[in-house]
């Protein structure tokens, strides 16, 4: 009997299970499927047995404790963050930069650097279609970056634009990602299709802390009834010491209650065990850990996980683009709490969802990697 072919299982295990993260990694390399409006559409039927889009998939079965292995140092690896090289605060050195940026302005500096130094000739970033719709968008000049500085809690689908890229330039673009993003790029480094292994390398990866993103077509609908035009939306934030999702537009700034936020929270985030991006070089997130709020806004918490991305941070400090102070006592274990307990809930739904413990739907060998990992 002949077997489904991998867009029919992409369509019966992911879509319609609604673990569909929004990524894009299956979009972008044939004609057969597309982002609209915030969904994954098959336009036409596939019967390729092994297509790229089931492999680079994050929420097809994944393999952590081998991408683990692959892509980072085994003596790095934690159970609740994944592989740590570095942890600290950091933020621009540019004040200008700080100003426009949403927190510390860590990424936008970063990628400059990577740019500046020759380290990636592109980034890839969250930007917006006519319409206000995310899309990945590609910047090829480091003055642009500031431009795209701000946080949308919307999905990107960045790695579509990653997979349109010219095979060639791939290796040198630095991509921004969340860690469903970041957990695709890692499948689409390791992968080995048509006898090409790392066919589609990548650059640089910075991955942002992640708790959630919203769906798109209901939060359309919050925004309609405080008057919100959804292309006005500059940014959304969730301010140190406040239990509340900050929207702001043009006109207006708002504050909504996060347990009112809850129903707009897009399905498949409900089944993500990663909040930090584990498969990143360097994951940065909002400092909001051990000090006083009003201190901690305005500086990023950084995890340094490869030998690529502890280069990048040892060249920021010699070239002054970052400043950088150690963390508060206790801030580690903190962010370790909070990660350890996106993975309990998030293991807790996809146990609900299968009705096994010992089927955990996409996460294939997942836990402790063989060997003792570092208590950090």
């Amino acid at each position: 009997m002949k077997q489904p072919g991998a867009q029919a299982r992409l369509k019966k295990y992911v879509l319609r299970q609604s673990l569909c993260t929004g990524c894009g990694a299956c979009v972008g390399m044939c004609p057969y499927q597309v982002i609209y409006k915030d969904r994954t559409v098959q336009l036409f039927d596939c019967d390729l047995p092994e297509g790229r889009c089931y492999t680079f998939c994050p929420r097809t079965p994944t393999d952590y404790n081998a991408l683990e292995k692959t892509l980072f140092d085994p003596r790095d690896l934690t159970d609740e963050l994944g592989p740590v090289r570095g942890f600290f605060l950091a933020r621009a050195a540019d004040a200008g930069l700080r100003l426009r940026a949403q927190h510390g302005g860590t990424v936008t500096a970063l990628l400059g650097l990577a740019m500046a130094e020759g380290l990636i000739d592109t980034a890839l970033v969250s930007g917006r279609n006519d319409e206000g719709e995310p899309q990945g968008t590609l910047v090829a000049d480091k003055g642009e970056l500031a431009g795209y500085a701000k946080s949308r809690f919307i999905v990107s689908p960045t790695v579509a634009a990653f997979n349109r890229i010219d095979a060639k330039d791939r290796e040198k673009t630095g991509i921004v990602a969340t860690p469903c993003q970041a957990q695709a790029l890692a499948k689409i480094r390791t992968a080995v299709i048509d006898g090409c292994s790392q066919a589609q390398s990548v650059g640089l990866v910075i991955g942002l802390f992640c708790g959630w993103t919203l769906a798109a077509e209901k939060f359309r609908g919050l925004l309609e009834r405080f008057f919100i035009p959804f292309a006005d939306l500059d940014a959304m934030d969730i301010p140190p010491g406040f239990n509340m999702l900050e929207l702001r537009s043009s006109e207006k700034t708002l504050l909504m209650p996060l347990d009112e936020v809850d129903e707009y929270v897009r399905g498949a985030c409900r089944y993500c065990v990663d909040s930090t991006a584990q498969f990143a070089d360097v994951s940065v997130g909002a400092a909001r850990c051990g000090m006083d709020p009003g201190e901690m806004r305005g500086w990023n918490q950084v995890i340094v996980r490869s030998l690529r991305g502890e280069k990048l941070i040892e060249l920021a400090r010699q070239k002054g683009a970052l400043e950088i102070r150690e963390a508060p006592a206790g801030a580690l274990r903190e962010l370790k709490e909070a990660a350890a307990e996106k993975k309990r809930q998030g293991l807790e739904n996809i146990v609900a969802k299968s009705g096994s413990k010992k089927n955990l739907l996409y996460l294939k060998n997942y836990g402790p990697a063989a060997g003792k990992r570092e208590n950090r």
